[in-house]
């Protein structure tokens, strides 16, 4: 009986894996796992607020950033809320700083990380010039080091078991109006 149920069903699952490898590479917004611009808010919310060191004169501590979605150049932005302490300043300060980036998922640990980090905007509150063209000229290095590798989304082994048995993996990522979607496309043989 399982034999005959295994036989009935095999035709039906070797159509569905012919039927997902045809629309692996379909368009943006086609087949593909989703990701929602409020799953990734979370996602990154849980990795701040982060501490960075700037030798002995300065700290700055880096608030969860809130992430923007912008389909039409396929990156995310953030703004990240940026408290400022430590000798070379006279007072605390904050700020802000605006970022954008590209996705890319790392298939060792089914993680979506960001890269291609571009700085766009600084703005300090009541900083001194001296310290304040110091962060100026660390901001970029800053913004990468923030963001480096910070992972936005880690994929559930429940969501890649279908995937992996029909012998997709995921490919590239889109960003859409709604949140990512990242294509599903047949996996490299080794």
């Amino acid at each position: 009986m399982k034999r005959r149920l295994l036989l009935l069903t095999l035709p039906g699952w070797m159509a569905l894996a012919a039927a997902a490898r045809a629309a692996a590479p379909a368009a943006p917004g086609g087949t593909g796992y989703k990701v929602t611009a409020e799953q990734l808010q979370q996602a990154v919310a849980q990795r701040f607020p982060r501490r960075y060191e700037m030798g002995s004169l300065l700290n700055l501590n880096v608030q969860a950033p809130r992430v923007r979605l912008l389909p039409e150049q396929n990156r995310l932005g953030t703004e990240m809320m940026v408290d400022a302490a430590g000798p070379a300043l006279a007072r605390p300060s904050t700020g802000s700083f605006d970022v954008d980036f590209a996705l890319r998922y790392e298939a060792s640990d089914q993680t979506l990380r960001a890269h291609q980090i571009r700085l766009n905007a600084l703005r300090l509150d009541d900083m001194a010039p001296g310290p304040a063209a110091l962060l100026q000229a660390y901001a970029p290095t800053l913004a990468s080091q923030a963001l480096k590798e910070v992972v936005l989304h880690k994929l559930k082994p429940q969501d890649l078991m279908l995937t992996d048995g029909l012998g997709l993996e995921p490919g590239s990522i889109t960003v859409t109006a709604k949140g990512l979607t990242i294509a599903l496309v047949p996996k490299k043989m080794l």
